[in-house]
């Protein structure tokens, strides 16, 4: 068991990413915090997992993409279309994020608003 805090484990995640993959990573972890303040974060599955009322979001990081997957995201509404991966599945739904990807960071940020919504309500 590490003796390191879930925020210490991620921010050594970004660290050993070390390039796009890590920055992007970054980048998706300020933007979660700029979208909701009292979200807590966690390491499970030895990935970074964002939570408020319940998971909200895992952020993978893979050789060639950084994937964040909502774990109720068949339940959101997505008016700018940034799910593009776990579209068939009946309760999660993904961003697959790639090197050179501009990120809708307003569009992103209300995704996560609504993910905690729901965790909210239900």
């Amino acid at each position: 068991m590490s003796d390191k805090t879930p925020s210490e484990l991620i921010d050594a995640r970004i660290a050993e990413l070390g390039d796009w993959r890590g920055a992007t990573l970054a980048k998706l972890r300020a933007l979660i915090h700029e979208a909701d303040p009292e979200v807590t974060e966690e390491w499970k599955w030895r990935v970074p997992a964002w939570y408020h009322g319940g998971l909200l979001f895992t952020g993978e990081s893979y050789k060639k993409s950084v994937k964040m997957t909502f774990a109720k995201g068949a339940a959101l509404a997505d008016p700018k279309g940034l799910f593009n991966s776990s579209l068939d599945g009946n309760v999660r739904r993904a961003i697959d994020f790639f090197e050179g990807d501009v990120l809708d960071e307003e569009g992103l940020k209300a995704l996560f608003r609504a993910a905690v919504a729901h965790n909210l309500t239900g």
